[in-house]
């Protein structure tokens, strides 16, 4: 984590607080080695420690630490507003949320990289990189009539090595390698406003719903929520760039028709607009986070209707369709709720056979 806190009252006051350096003094406290070059630390003597001790730094009293900090730079404030006293009102600019994927060596980083940056260039269009950000995009692919912002991709030539980073109105998701063993994927937050927190107002505290993500501290822990979301979601869609598995090996059980507790299941046609269209849908960024429902697949997949009786119809649709992917085992439901997630090996199928459908013909031939 790094990012620039301000606070506008009665000036404007900015502190960076870079969370690495902070993990390395909570390693250095609890006496656990590590290894740091730069701002990255490329071995840990023990991680699962040391990402619960990441994970405490979410749970700061930001105010409680920053307003001493507040007091040191400005002294008289106290006594300036000793009529009328207001607090400092701390809000964090912007944000950097990094996950950090160690190798054993820089020779297996470099033998994969190339690949991912390949991958990444070709097949991750402003689409995906909308999804990856919790942006919703139609089933159609094309972005949607109310989205005014821009969608970029760069690529960057470091003397470390090459970075490739797509943007979405001023929030990024980015992938470099960093002193040679250690693949960062991170995610940039400029205009929180994009994403959303389910939480209630200063006036009314118990009426929670969602809402736009604040820049104030008090949603700190959400941009971070967000932002792991959009780093795995990257980090999956990386995962078909150089999978080890032959291809039939991963389409040839979904493609095939199979017998489960004496019924028949049908075999899926990724290749198909049908199928492919559900396969993109249960596969959408927005959906990594809580899973999806019954109706918010349906408008995807039959666009909105106030028709009562239709979209009664196509909720049975929907059903039939989510049971076909349970018994090819590509989802699963969330236990005590009406949601489903991908399982494991739904999030490598899809997005493999989501990858071949949309590769381009001539490369396929020249590799054959």
């Amino acid at each position: 984590m790094h990012m620039r806190l301000q606070t506008w009252f009665p000036f404007n006051l900015w502190c960076c607080v870079n969370g690495r350096e902070w993990l390395a003094r909570q390693l250095d406290q609890h006496k656990i080695g590590y290894l740091k070059r730069e701002n990255c630390l490329v071995a840990v003597d023990d991680v699962r420690r040391a990402q619960e001790l990441a994970d405490e730094q979410l749970k700061t009293d930001w105010a409680g630490v920053l307003d001493p900090i507040a007091a040191q730079v400005h002294p008289i404030h106290q006594e300036m507003f000793d009529d009328y006293p207001v607090d400092y009102y701390w809000s964090c600019q912007d944000s950097e949320w990094a996950s950090d994927i160690m190798f054993k060596g820089p020779e297996a980083l470099a033998a994969l990289y190339p690949h991912l940056i390949r991958h990444g260039m070709q097949n991750l269009g402003c689409e995906q990189v909308m999804r990856f950000l919790g942006r919703k995009v139609p089933t159609t692919g094309q972005l949607h009539g109310n989205f005014a912002g821009e969608v970029v991709t760069n690529l960057k030539h470091r003397p470390e090595g090459i970075r490739l980073k797509h943007y979405v109105n001023g929030n990024s998701v980015k992938m470099y390698d960093k002193q040679g063993s250690v693949l960062r994927i991170e995610t940039t937050i400029i205009q929180p406003r994009d994403f959303k927190v389910f939480r209630g107002t200063d006036a009314e505290p118990e009426a929670r719903k969602w809402r736009k993500l604040r820049k104030g501290v008090a949603d700190l822990q959400r941009r971070a929520e967000v932002s792991q979301a959009s780093n795995e979601r990257y980090a999956k869609a990386l995962s078909a760039a150089h999978c080890s598995k032959p291809l039939k090996e991963l389409a040839e059980p979904v493609c095939r028709r199979k017998r489960k507790e004496d019924r028949p299941i049908r075999a899926l046609n990724p290749m198909g607009a049908e199928d492919a269209a559900l396969l993109e849908t249960v596969s959408r960024g927005e959906f990594a986070i809580n899973g999806f429902r019954n109706r918010d697949v349906r408008p995807h997949l039959y666009g909105a209707t106030a028709d009562t009786k239709r979209r009664r119809s196509q909720s049975a649709a929907v059903t039939r369709k989510l049971r076909l992917l349970r018994a090819h085992g590509l989802i699963k439901k969330v236990p005590k709720t009406h949601r489903w997630v991908l399982t494991d090996r739904g999030t490598e199928t899809i997005t493999t056979l989501l990858a071949a459908r949309s590769a381009d013909a001539q490369q396929l031939l020249k590799a054959a």
